[in-house]
């Protein structure tokens, strides 16, 4: 198991509060609803947590295959799917070690679980992994944050109120520093006297372009927001729609 990742898992402690967070979040299963329609055979969610974009895709009819390092979480999107009665695998597998012993028209990442890949060598490894297991022409959609430097540039601390799962209004601190030698940044939130970290690598329009073109992706379509806004310097996303080269494979 990768120390790359286990350094972000204690933000990932409590799948229920997790989900209280984010479940109602639609964007980008209707992105990729939309998508998917004309295809056929499985399709592959990597870092699929708690489940939040896989259980919907299943529910709508959609064969689907999940993937996540963090036991916890997998486990808890496990439960839901047997209780709704769905046929979904679930594996707890490192994304840059993939083993599944399947090949996908479509492989997508969302929740910008791309910035959990940290390094260079752990980039590589993700799309050398996701080429394996795509089709002919088989295309990736992911989603990262957008590196708009007068947000991230500078350290800063807030304060801010969030709803736990029982209803009680609480306030949470949260605190950021952005690293311009890694493009790393770490982040602390502290709700209820527990502190959780995280770190998360940005990367630049041009530089995500060349990693994909060395990689063996050409890309179809870069969005500014799951709503397929357009992609400008200000977006607060970078959708991106890639296909696999018919070309060879690069090594």
């Amino acid at each position: 198991m990768s120390s790359i990742f286990t350094t972000n898992f204690d933000k990932y402690a409590n799948p229920d509060q997790y989900d209280h967070d984010y479940g109602d979040y639609k964007d980008d299963y209707l992105f990729l609803k939309e998508h998917i329609q004309a295809l056929t055979g499985p399709i592959i969610d990597l870092a699929c947590g708690t489940g939040r974009v896989t259980i919907p895709l299943a529910k709508a009819g959609y064969q689907l295959i999940g993937v996540d390092l963090h036991g916890g979480m997998l486990a808890h999107a496990k439960r839901k799917a047997e209780t709704l009665k769905l046929p979904i695998h679930f594996y707890e597998q490192d994304c840059t070690q993939l083993d599944l012993n399947t090949c996908a028209p479509l492989i997508y990442m969302t929740g910008n679980s791309f910035q959990h890949f940290l390094t260079n060598e752990s980039q590589d490894q993700l799309f050398q992994s996701v080429r394996k297991h795509l089709r002919p022409n088989g295309e990736f959609i992911f989603d990262t944050r957008n590196p708009i430097l007068e947000e991230i540039a500078e350290d800063f601390i807030e304060h801010v109120d969030y709803t736990d799962k029982e209803g009680n209004v609480l306030v949470e601190t949260h605190s950021e520093r952005y690293d311009a030698l890694t493009q790393i940044l770490s982040c602390t939130t502290e709700r209820e006297g527990v502190k959780e970290s995280i770190d998360l690598r940005y990367m630049y329009p041009q530089e995500l372009l060349r990693l994909l073109t060395t990689q063996g992706f050409t890309i179809k379509a870069v969005h500014g927001s799951w709503k397929k806004q357009p992609f400008t310097a200000k977006s607060p996303q970078i959708i991106v729609h890639c296909q696999l080269t018919t070309e060879e494979k690069p090594v």
